[in-house]
């Protein structure tokens, strides 16, 4: 059985070819991917040909936010059957290495991350019809979701990772730069917390219009109406955290600004080498943090999206079927007019 793959050759040399389908090892499901949304990550390999000194060296299927239904099951596999919708986690730390013994399982030196070129051969990703992995990468949901919301799991779960290094959210005054995918996530895990106050920013209205339906309380255009902020800037500062999704170094620059002395300050957009104002940091006792990935928020996100305590549907704005993939990864990168674009695969579970 041939399935249809969506593979990057090089820079904006994405091709929809066909391969055939291993066999399925004792320890694996079969899924038919029913939708899977197109990251960031995914854009600067189509865009850039890499991300940093990270290059696509070979071909390599890309994606890895992915759901859709087990079509057959391992000899060895329980708990999962023909039929069930699954979101896919796309991390499979060794278990062995230094980081996986003290828990953190997402810094593994081993780590085999799906659709990721960091390594040869790459690991290939999930855009494809037809994927075999092993059955602990499969997440069960036990409600009707569709199959979108379902393929939202990954970045929801970079988000409910994010809100791990920040301070106690409830009654805080918070902060969130760039109403993209992760920021508009990164709104609604904030607003699930009842913070006091939570104001999102962006430079396009699109994306900001989602951040509203996640739960910001003001949303603020930067571009276009840059002194809504001015008050927060009194008094060295109004905002107790703020989540930085955007990666750019005058979000950053103006969100130092904003939060007040003692505040925590948590890195979640990527970024080039930036220069920050380590005066203005250290006069404040900013708390900076960093944060990448995730391991045990994968299942609390399926559980969130399952249960419905988190709506995701404000941030897929555009599907395309696979046939049409070049289109969509040209849309993907528009904040004017796109959030979150999905490829689909089986027709049947997008219905």
């Amino acid at each position: 059985m041939d399935t249809r793959i969506c593979r990057l050759h090089a820079a904006h040399d994405l091709r929809v070819e066909t391969q055939p389908v291993p066999e399925l090892a004792p320890d694996e499901v079969q899924v038919a991917i029913g939708a899977g949304g197109i990251c960031g990550s995914d854009l600067h390999y189509y865009h850039d040909g890499g991300i940093g000194q990270i290059r696509v060296r070979e071909p390599i299927i890309v994606g890895h936010e992915a759901a859709g239904r087990v079509v057959r099951t391992g000899a060895e596999v329980s708990g999962l059957a023909e039929g069930d919708l699954v979101a896919i986690n796309p991390s499979l730390p060794c278990g062995n290495c230094s980081f996986c013994e003290r828990g953190a399982f997402n810094h593994c030196v081993n780590m085999r991350f799906m659709g990721s070129a960091y390594r040869m051969p790459h690991e290939q990703g999930m855009f494809r019809d037809i994927v075999n992995i092993p059955a602990i990468r499969a997440h069960k949901f036990t409600n009707p979701i569709p199959v979108q919301k379902a393929a939202c799991s990954e970045p929801l779960a970079v988000c409910l990772h994010a809100a791990s290094h920040a301070t106690d959210m409830t009654g805080a005054r918070i902060l969130v730069t760039g109403a993209g995918p992760i920021g508009s996530l990164m709104t609604a895990v904030a607003a699930k917390e009842n913070p006091a106050e939570l104001v999102v920013t962006d430079l396009n209205d699109y994306p900001l219009s989602a951040a509203r339906k996640m739960g910001a309380s003001e949303t603020v255009n930067v571009a276009q109406n840059p002194e809504q902020l001015d008050r927060f800037r009194e008094n060295k500062g109004g905002f107790d955290i703020v989540f930085e999704c955007t990666g750019a170094a005058p979000a950053i620059r103006d969100a130092l600004e904003m939060l007040r002395p003692g505040g925590t300050m948590v890195l979640v957009g990527v970024a080039g080498d930036i220069t920050l104002a380590l005066n203005v940091i250290v006069s404040k006792e900013i708390r900076m943090v960093g944060t990448h990935r995730f391991h045990p928020e994968f299942a609390e996100a399926v559980r969130l999206i399952d249960s419905g305590e988190i709506d995701v549907s404000p941030v897929v704005s555009h599907s395309f079927s696979v046939d049409e993939a070049v289109t969509a990864f040209d849309l993907a990168g528009d904040r004017t007019q796109a959030i979150k674009v999905h490829l689909t695969f089986d027709e049947s579970q997008t219905a």
